[in-house]
């Protein structure tokens, strides 16, 4: 066993060396690796428009004194950690083949609820896209349970304890994005402010954004930004721990849409409607270098620091670098500050599965520390992150180098954009409705948030 480790050890570091090197030709930020199926469409999906002929991994060199294990996922073409991750595993066990089984990523979670649920299916490994998906999984009886006893499962930031399903969990967490401030240091520069910090209360936010902006006609500096997705402004009241986006009643959210409305008017953001009926993308309003604050995943930074790096986001790079920084989220009087939203990808073992104790080999393994170092080494956020992780990411050519943006990827609670709940995916549609409706001011932010507490309340009922 002591050999083994000490093997897997040099192989982690092999691995690691050699994808930051290369440059691990970073993911595209997308909803199909981090983000749960209600909020695909707050997701960047390049990578989710990538289609593959084959729908198997091309190496088929197993041995006949080989187990092979069949993972399903989605995209192998345009996704950097795969491989990696089955490499280190192949390694150090060699009695085992891993081979990925491609369902694509348009339909992945249906695809795979029916290969799951056929009498011949022979997955052994799945990945699990999003949250929906996965409760209707479990409640088809296609998944194992996940047996704890012998996992440490502190590293995951809470959020294995809330995708357990009636006190047992299913699967592992093992991607995770989640949310944090992008910042412009030349706006803030340039209006003789300091830069927002780690510890921020929504007031300060408000008002830092208010002291960089200018609504000078032709010159216009916006000291905040958000994107269409609910989520943006939302998501804003469940850092409290207190409330959730599926309780039913959402008279939280009138202090976050009281602020983001106001700033709308004062033309301290950019204006919703003109947002959406624009179809500009986050990444294209950050890149033209007017705008002081964004929030935003991390699925983000890898794209950013590649535009500042070819050259196409000019207006944001000073010298070839980007002159921009991270900080945690702002947060509630009373609320730790690194609170946060995050989306997941995880494995599971199908109940199907002739090679049950394999499988849970290799899904502890990527899912757990040891894993989380390889898909880091591509650029990717893990779902757990050491402070090696943290370490790796921050130290990735073209990420800032100031203390404070390093410190922004420790987290502390971490919250699931969309819990558990088996009428997700209605509650879901009222609330884009309702914050489309407020947004763009057909409704005022009492009457918005009335109809959501209605609308949801008669699904709940």
């Amino acid at each position: 066993m002591k050999n083994k480790r000490n093997m897997l050890s040099l192989l982690l570091v092999l691995v690691l060396t050699v994808a930051l090197f290369a440059g691990c030709g970073q993911e595209d930020e997308q909803g199909s690796t981090g983000t749960d199926s209600t909020t695909t469409t707050e997701t960047d999906t390049t990578a989710d428009d990538v289609t593959t002929e084959d729908t198997t991994s091309e190496d088929s060199s197993a041995t006949s004194d080989q187990t092979t294990i069949k993972w399903a996922v989605w995209d192998i073409a345009s996704t950097t950690y795969y491989q990696p991750l089955i490499d280190v595993y192949e390694a150090t066990n060699p009695d085992v083949k891993i081979e990925m089984v491609d369902l694509g990523s348009q339909d992945y979670m249906t695809v795979l609820g029916t290969q799951l649920s056929g009498s011949d299916t022979d997955l052994d490994v799945v990945t699990i896209k999003d949250i929906p998906g996965y409760v209707n999984l479990v409640a088809k009886n296609v998944l194992e349970p996940v047996d704890t006893s012998g996992l440490d499962l502190s590293g995951y930031g809470g959020m294995t304890e809330q995708i357990e399903i009636n006190d047992t969990l299913y699967a592992l967490p093992f991607r995770s994005d989640f949310w944090l401030v992008f910042y412009n240091k030349t706006v803030f520069d340039e209006a003789g402010v300091d830069y927002p910090t780690n510890d921020m209360t929504f007031e300060e936010y408000d008002a830092l954004a208010r002291e960089v902006s200018d609504d000078t006609l032709g010159s216009e500096v916006y000291g905040s930004h958000y994107h269409v997705w609910r989520s943006a402004v939302q998501l804003f009241g469940i850092l409290d721990g207190e409330h959730s986006i599926v309780d039913g009643n959402y008279d939280f959210l009138k202090p976050y849409y009281d602020m983001v409305v106001a700033q709308q008017e004062d033309m301290i953001a950019q204006d919703y409607a003109t947002l959406k009926t624009s179809n500009l993308h986050y990444s294209g309003a950050f890149a033209q270098g007017n705008i002081g604050m964004m929030n935003m995943g991390s699925w983000f930074i890898p794209t950013l620091i590649e535009k500042i790096q070819t050259g196409e986001y000019s207006e944001i790079s000073e010298g070839g670098n980007g002159n921009w920084g991270l900080v945690k989220y702002p947060h509630a009087e009373g609320v730790e500050p690194g609170s946060t939203l995050a989306t997941i990808t995880s494995l599971s073992v199908a109940s199907a599965s002739d090679n049950k104790e394999i499988a849970t080999d290799f899904m502890n393994f990527v899912c757990g520390p040891e894993g989380a170092e390889v898909v880091a080494a591509t650029g990717t956020f893990p779902a757990i992150k050491t402070d090696a992780v943290v370490d790796m990411i921050a130290s990735k050519e073209g990420f800032p180098s100031d203390d404070a943006s390093a410190e922004a990827l420790k987290t502390s609670n971490t919250y699931l954009e969309m819990p558990i709940h088996e009428k997700s995916a209605e509650i879901e549609v009222i609330l884009n409705d309702g914050h489309d409706y407020i947004m763009t001011g057909t409704m005022t932010v009492d009457e918005g948030i009335a109809y959501m507490n209605e609308e949801v309340g008669k699904i709940l009922n």
